[in-house]
């Protein structure tokens, strides 16, 4: 049976391919969605993707991959990366691998972007590949649980 990741995404994802298309680019979270499970597929591992814009929500779905022995969990936040301590230690309290991943490179844009509580309760972050980093990120959490790509 297929070890399941979850992919988490915060609020506005939900507006990708529309919201402000000069940063984030024109693929929707459909796409996001679509490459995720096909990336999870090539390690035999299964992508559960959910969105939320409520951060209790996003802390509810932490503490559920806890509960249902989720492999790992992939995780962009959105605005709530630079400002979540809640879901800083629901990722540290539970204690599965997780990466960070944002679509922009959130190091070249506002100040206010430089700082991520995320990142400090995750073993990596992307940033800056475009929806492309949700590929590279279940790529690197498959190699450190050990998953093998399929022939």
């Amino acid at each position: 049976m297929a070890k399941t990741i979850y992919v988490l995404n915060g609020p506005n994802l939900n507006l990708l391919g529309t919201r402000e298309p000069d940063i984030y680019g024109h693929h929707t979270l459909a796409d996001v969605e679509k490459l995720c499970r096909d990336t999870a597929a090539r390690f035999g591992l299964t992508a559960e993707c959910r969105q939320t814009n409520r951060e209790g929500e996003l802390v509810d779905f932490i503490h559920e991959a806890r509960d249902k022995k989720v492999a790992g969990i992939v995780i962009n936040a959105g605005a709530y990366s630079h400002t979540s301590i809640a879901i800083h230690d629901a990722l540290v309290g539970v204690q599965i691998p997780a990466v960070e991943v944002h679509v922009s490179n959130v190091y070249a844009r506002e100040r206010f972007r430089h700082q991520s509580f995320i990142a400090k309760a995750a073993f990596a972050t992307l940033s800056g590949f475009g929806i492309e980093g949700y590929g590279l990120a279940i790529t690197g959490l498959a190699s450190k649980i050990g998953a093998a790509a399929k022939s």
